[in-house]
């Protein structure tokens, strides 16, 4: 299904999303290895119990069976007899600056991926399509490494004590005044922690008589978040309007349930850019809805900060609108801006009202100094104000990247879904089998991909998740992409019926399709 969207003036660019229908005969093979996965998951289990296999799991000790169980073995039937078949394509250790090339230490196993042993070799140079590394800051030399390497040497690696006590330093400061002139907005907090900041601050804004609507695709963090909040959750489908709408109409027209009472406030949370999805929120009908129905907005920049947008600054920027629209700016600086920890932006009697209520302000400790100075130095690179133009020429080559990379492999047949400028990239494997051989088979190549399956997808749309950086050349992508048909071709994995015809004449922006035979 692809979505070109204009909408009654409310979009001032194209809105391009393409999410593929999964072909009918993949989606029933793959339901198929899902089905004689978990036969063999039983018949194994049975042989591990009448001790004819090896027991390698959990379990009980003899003395405590007639306790309640502490691992419950039906919930780690997926871990034991499908995870673990597959388990060598995730935790790879590496050893260097997470860059567009990383080196990578070589494990091996010896019985079926329950235990690992490093051989001692470094696997060299493997290009890195896994990192969220979108401007390339993910460096170890330069003005970012430099400026934290001066910090370090004044400040100490740790601070030791929270904001509220001992642990404030200028740099804190310095930087918030920065995060709040980069948004936009009146005033701006920084925490340690990027999933911290959701699921602490939170519940420090709606509690029991409030509403949350939720997109069904938000992050682990600001489920937690609402959850935690006690307050009342309702959930939208993906990026879908119509749904959204009637969840708000129904909110105001129905109140509380039981006691009918207005609800004492209702926060719509979405994200900017869909870390599993690679869409790109519609923000411009969500603020329109908000603004209809008097409710609040909790944006989740965390993809999309520094990676979208003329100079960088977010979703906001990309759909050209204004921050005052956004009443809760969150984002962290764990992706663009090579470093750790969250902000949350806003009005001036947000930040303050958090600065006293929120858990991650009161509790967390501050965040280490020489991060605080990679942040600084590579947000003034994006604004300009090291008096370079490198941060806006990385926007730039990210934006290019994605465009090239995402349309490269339309036009070899694999179903890629999400927006066409997000540089989060899904391929789709669909079938079980198929996740840790595209892992293996890439590595082998000496190339880095992010392998996901299910329970972190739904079951049929496992999937291969490519990150773009700036810092990653043509030729580097060129090879990757080389790569990525070999291997394409080799696992069967160019299910597309609406393959791109690439035509060297064609307009940047235009998209042809043909409809090719099943």
């Amino acid at each position: 299904i692809n979505h070109i969207v204009h909408n009654g003036g409310l979009y001032k660019r194209p809105f391009n999303e393409a999410f593929e229908e999964t072909p009918m005969l993949v989606a029933v093979l793959t339901y198929v290895g899902y089905g004689v996965l978990t036969l063999f998951g039983y018949l194994r289990d049975f042989m591990r119990q009448w001790k004819i296999e090896k027991c390698q799991n959990a379990t009980e000790r003899e003395e405590q069976k007639d306790f309640v169980p502490l691992y419950q073995d039906f919930e780690n039937f997926y871990n034991r007899n499908l995870y673990m078949r597959i388990r060598d394509s995730w935790n790879r250790p590496i050893c260097s600056v997470p860059g567009a090339k990383v080196d990578m230490m070589e494990r091996v196993s010896h019985d079926y991926n329950w235990t690992f042993t490093y051989t001692g070799r470094v696997i060299k140079d493997v290009i890195n399509m896994g990192s969220y590394n979108y401007l390339g800051f993910a460096q170890k030399a330069g003005t970012c490494q430099e400026a934290a390497a001066k910090v370090l040497s004044q400040y100490g690696a740790g601070v030791c004590s929270t904001r509220q006590e001992m642990g404030n330093l200028d740099k804190h400061e310095e930087l918030e005044k920065l995060v709040a002139r980069f948004l936009g907005v009146e005033s701006a907090m920084a925490y340690g922690m990027g999933f911290a900041t959701n699921s602490m601050n939170i519940p420090a804004l709606v509690g029991k008589g409030c509403l949350i609507l939720s997109d069904e695709l938000n992050h682990a963090s600001l489920v937690l978040g609402a959850r935690l909040s006690g307050a009342t959750i309702r959930i939208f489908k993906h990026n879908n309007m119509q749904s959204l709408e009637k969840l708000l109409k129904d909110a105001i027209v129905h109140g509380q349930p039981r006691t009918r009472r207005p609800w004492k406030k209702i926060l719509i949370l979405v994200e900017g850019i869909y870390s599993m999805e690679g869409s790109i929120v519609r923000l411009p009908e969500v603020i329109a809805l908000k603004k209809k129905y008097k409710s609040y907005l909790y944006l989740d920049e965390a993809h999309s900060i520094g990676a979208l947008g003329p100079g960088g600054r977010g979703v906001v920027e990309y759909f050209g609108l204004s921050p005052e629209d956004v009443d809760v700016m969150m984002g962290t600086f764990t992706k663009s801006f090579g470093a750790a920890g969250g902000y949350i932006g806003g009005k001036k009697e947000l930040i303050d009202y958090l600065r006293t209520y929120s858990h991650s302000a009161v509790y967390a400790t501050s965040l280490s100094p020489p991060v605080v100075e990679q942040i600084i130095t590579s947000m003034k690179c994006i604004m300009g104000e090291d008096g370079t133009t490198v941060g806006k020429a990385r926007v730039q080559q990210l934006a290019e990247n994605t465009r090239y990379f995402r349309r490269r492999l339309k036009e070899m047949g694999f179903i890629i879904y999400g927006n066409e400028d997000s540089p989060v990239v899904p391929l789709m494997l669909y079938m079980p089998a198929k996740i840790g051989a595209f892992g293996r088979e890439m590595l082998k190549r000496n190339i880095g991909v992010v392998v996901v399956g299910f329970p972190a997808t739904p079951i049929i749309e496992s999937r291969a998740r490519f990150c773009l950086s700036a810092a990653h050349t043509k030729e580097m992508l060129d090879t990757a992409l080389k790569e990525i048909n070999e291997v394409g071709d080799l696992l069967q994995l160019k299910y597309s019926r609406h393959r791109l015809v690439p035509l060297l004449d064609r307009p940047f922006d235009e998209t042809t399709y043909e409809e090719t035979e099943d």
